[in-house]
C-alpha cells in the first residue's frame, strides 16, 4: 500500500497534490530584523517625546494665558492687579524678620473669582477672621487643595501639598499645608524680603509688577505691557510654591536635588509666591558685582524662574501673550523686561 504522504526537495505531497515548504528565519535574517527595530526605536523615540514634550509646553502655556486672563479681569474688576501677597505688616504678631503678618493672601488666591472659582473664594472670605487668613482653621482644607491650573506638565517634582516650614526647617507648630503651584510673580530686580533691617512698604524697593501689598495698575507699567514679565515658571523639582499666599514665619525649601546641585538654600515666606531678577543689592554685596537671574540659569536660587522644560522656561507678559524664553537670553534683557518703569526700550526680537 503505497503512502498518502511523502516529501521531496520541493514540498509534502500530501493526497496527490504538492504542498510548498514554508520558509522559515535563519538566525542571521533574525538579528538584522531586530537590529533594523532597535535603529528605527532609536530614531522615533526621541521625535515622539519631543512631541510629547511640545504638547505639554503648549498645555504649560495655556495655563499661564488663563491666568493673565483673570489678572486683567481683577484689574477691570477692582482696578488693580492682585497684590503679589496681602500683609498687615503694622500688627504685633508680625514676623520679627520679614515684618510679614496675616492674612497673607496670595495673588493666586485673589484670582479665584475670576478663575471660575467664585465658591472656593466666597468660602474663604466666609471663614477667613481679618486675624488669621490663610491660617485660619476653617481655611486648611481650602488653601491645601491643587488646581491643574496652577501646575504646569512638564513639571518632575511634586505635586502634593507640602507642610509649610520655618527658615531653619522645622514644620511651623500650626501644621498647615499648602496646595502646589508651578507659577510664580515677578517682582524686579530686587529680592525685598530679604533686606535688613526689614521694610513695612516695598513699594520704593520692588521695580515688578507684583510684591508685598502691591496696587500695580495698567497705568504703572510705562515700560510696555508686551515687555514686562508678569509671571513666569518655577517646577517644584527645585523648591516649594504656593497658590494659596504664604504664612507669616515660613519658608520656600529647597529639594535636596538642588540644594545639592546648586547649592541653594531656604528663603523667606514672600518666596512662596515671588520671585526676582537679579540684579539685587544683597548679592551685588555678597559677590562683588551685579548677578542676574534668567530662567534656569544654574546660578539659580529658591527666588528665581527655572522650569523642567529643555532649554528655557514659559513667562506671561502684562498684555496677556506668553513666550518661551531661553536659558540663553541677553542677561541685559531679562533685567530690562522684569523690571515695569524702568525706561528701558526692548524690541519684540531682542527677546
Amino acid at each position: 500500500m503505497k503512502n498518502k504522504h511523502s516529501t521531496s526537495r520541493l514540498g509534502v505531497l500530501k493526497n496527490g497534490v504538492l504542498l510548498a515548504k514554508r520558509p522559515g528565519f535563519t538566525l542571521i535574517e533574525l538579528l538584522v530584523v531586530i537590529a533594523i527595530i532597535g535603529v528605527l526605536v532609536g530614531i522615533l523615540l526621541p521625535a515622539v517625546q519631543q512631541a510629547r514634550e511640545s504638547a505639554r509646553r503648549m498645555q504649560c502655556g495655556s495655563n499661564l494665558r488663563q491666568l493673565m486672563l483673570a489678572m486683567h479681569s481683577h484689574e477691570s474688576a477692582r482696578r488693580q492687579f492682585p497684590a503679589g501677597y496681602l500683609s498687615d505688616t503694622l500688627r504685633p504678631d508680625r514676623d520679627s524678620d520679614t515684618l510679614d503678618a496675616a492674612p497673607g493672601t496670595g495673588w493666586g488666591l485673589q484670582l479665584a473669582p475670576y478663575l471660575e472659582e467664585a465658591t472656593l473664594a466666597d468660602n474663604f472670605a466666609s471663614v477667613s477672621d481679618p486675624n488669621q487668613g490663610v491660617l485660619h482653621t476653617g481655611n486648611r482644607s481650602l488653601v491645601a487643595q491643587q488646581f491643574q491650573f496652577f501646575l504646569c506638565p512638564s513639571s518632575a517634582g511634586d505635586q502634593e501639598p507640602f507642610v509649610v516650614k520655618d527658615i531653619d526647617g522645622s514644620p511651623l507648630a500650626s501644621g498647615i499645608e499648602l496646595g502646589r503651584s508651578h507659577y510664580v510673580a515677578n517682582a524686579g530686580h530686587e529680592e525685598p524680603w530679604g533686606m535688613f533691617p526689614a521694610s513695612s512698604s516695598w513699594d520704593a524697593i520692588a521695580n515688578g509688577p507684583f510684591y508685598r501689598n502691591s496696587a500695580t495698575r495698567n497705568k504703572s507699567v510705562t515700560d510696555g505691557m508686551s515687555t514686562t514679565v508678569f509671571l513666569g515658571e518655577h517646577t517644584s523639582n527645585l523648591s516649594e510654591k504656593a497658590w494659596a499666599g504664604v504664612v507669616p514665619g515660613g519658608a520656600s525649601h529647597p529639594t535636596q536635588k538642588f540644594a545639592t546641585s546648586i547649592g541653594t538654600s531656604a528663603d523667606y515666606a514672600a518666596t512662596l509666591v515671588l520671585v526676582h531678577s537679579g540684579p539685587a543689592a544683597a548679592e551685588t554685596t555678597l559677590y562683588g558685582y551685579e548677578v542676574i537671574h534668567p530662567p534656569n540659569s544654574p546660578a539659580s536660587h529658591v527666588c528665581q524662574m527655572y522650569s523642567d522644560h529643555p532649554g528655557g522656561a514659559n513667562v506671561a507678559n502684562g498684555d496677556g501673550s506668553v513666550r518661551f524664553v531661553s536659558e540663553f537670553i541677553n542677561q541685559d534683557v531679562w533685567r530690562y523686561v522684569s523690571s515695569m518703569a524702568g525706561g528701558e526700550v526692548v524690541t519684540s526680537g531682542a527677546w
